[in-house]
C-alpha cells in the first residue's frame, strides 16, 4: 500500500469480542478516529483477509491486519506565501511575523503558516530543526502575537540558538498595551501552570507545585495617556502566555487579549503585543546579534488613537 508504512497484525482475545473493530484498533494501537476513518476508507484493515468495515463486530480469534501509512511531518512549502525577512546570513533568518499567522503547522499537510513560507524561500530550514514540523524555527509566538522571530538554516546553527534560548541566554523584548495602574518599572517573579479547567490559558502558580514552571518579567513604561500604558517587557524565560499572564497578574492585562480579561478594542481584531526585538550570540561569528521588528500599522494606529507616544524608531 505505501513503502513506508507499518503492518500490524492483532488477534482478538475472548475478552474483546462482541467490540467493533474501530474501536479495537483504536486501543490497540492508539490511533484517533479520524486516523482510523481515512485506512477504512483506504482499505487498510483486513479481518482474516477480508477488508472491514468500520462498524464490524469482532470475534475471538480472528486475526486483524491493518497497514498505517507514515505521516509526513514535513512543512509544505508555499512559495506564493509572504514572508517578511529582517535579517539573512549563512546561519540565521530573522522574520517578521504577521499576527494571525501560526507559527508552524501542528497537523501533516497544514498549510498557512510561517513556516510553509519560510521553507519555500529557504529548502534547507527544512531539515535544520529536530521536529521537521517546525522547518527551522528556534521558538513560536502565538498566534495573534506579531514580530520578529529567528530560524536556523543548519542542524548546528539550531541546536545552538535553541541551547540558548534554554539558557537564557537570548534577550526578547515585546511591546505591549495594556490598562490598568502600573508602576514606571518593576519585575514579576511568578510561575506559571496550565490552567485545570482551562487548557488554553495559563494561571499563576504562587505556591509552585505540579506543572508550575519558573517566569520571570521586566517591564518599564514607555508612554502613559489616562487608564493607558505602552510597555516594553523583558522576558527570560519563555512559559506559554508569559506576558499576556504576567501583565494580567499584576492588574494591567493587554488591550485586545480578551483571554486574559483585556480591555476591548473597537476596530482591533487581536490583542496588543508585539515581538519588537531579539539579541543573542551568533552560533558562526559568536557576535552580538540583535534586530526589531517595526510595530504594524494597526499598533500604531491605536496608539495614536489614544494620544500616546511611538517611539521614534518604531
Amino acid at each position: 500500500m505505501n513503502a513506508s508504512a507499518t503492518t500490524h497484525t492483532l488477534v482478538v482475545e475472548a475478552d474483546k469480542a462482541g467490540q467493533r473493530v474501530d474501536l479495537f484498533i483504536g486501543e490497540a494501537l492508539g490511533l484517533s478516529r479520524a486516523r482510523l476513518k481515512k485506512l477504512f476508507d483506504a482499505g487498510a484493515v483486513k479481518v482474516d483477509g477480508r477488508t472491514a468495515k468500520k462498524g464490524l463486530l469482532v470475534t475471538a480469534g480472528q486475526r486483524i491486519g491493518v497497514v498505517v501509512p507514515e505521516e509526513r511531518r514535513e512543512v509544505v512549502p508555499e512559495p506564493g506565501a509572504p514572508l517578511g525577512v529582517l535579517h539573512e546570513d549563512e546561519a540565521l533568518v530573522f522574520l517578521d511575523k504577521p499576527a494571525g499567522t501560526p507559527s508552524h503547522p501542528l497537523q501533516p499537510g497544514e498549510t498557512g503558516t510561517l513556516a510553509n513560507a519560510l521553507v519555500a524561500r529557504h529548502p534547507e530550514c527544512a531539515g535544520a530543526s529536530e521536529d521537521e514540523r517546525e522547518g527551522g524555527l528556534c521558538h513560536r509566538l502565538d498566534i495573534e502575537t506579531s514580530g520578529v522571530m529567528v530560524a536556523a538554516r543548519t542542524r548546528e546553527a539550531w541546536a545552538a540558538v535553541r541551547e540558548a534560548f534554554g539558557g537564557r541566554a537570548v534577550d526578547k523584548r515585546y511591546w505591549a498595551l495594556v490598562t490598568g495602574p502600573l508602576a514606571d518599572e518593576g519585575e514579576i517573579e511568578l510561575p506559571l501552570r496550565h490552567h485545570p479547567r482551562h487548557p488554553d490559558r495559563v494561571e499563576p502558580a504562587v505556591e509552585g507545585g505540579e506543572g508550575a514552571r519558573e517566569a520571570h518579567s521586566e517591564f518599564r513604561v514607555l508612554a502613559r495617556e489616562g487608564e493607558y500604558s505602552f510597555v516594553e517587557v523583558r522576558i527570560s524565560t519563555g512559559v506559554l502566555h508569559q506576558v499576556r499572564a504576567h501583565l494580567a497578574a499584576v492588574g494591567a492585562p493587554i488591550v485586545g487579549d480578551a483571554l486574559y480579561e483585556g480591555r476591548e478594542e473597537p476596530g482591533l481584531g487581536r490583542f496588543f503585543l508585539h515581538a519588537r526585538a531579539l539579541e543573542l550570540t551568533h552560533p558562526v561569528t559568536h557576535e552580538p546579534v540583535r534586530v526589531t521588528s517595526p510595530l504594524p500599522p494597526e499598533l500604531r494606529a491605536v496608539l495614536e488613537k489614544h494620544a500616546l507616544a511611538v517611539p521614534p524608531d518604531a
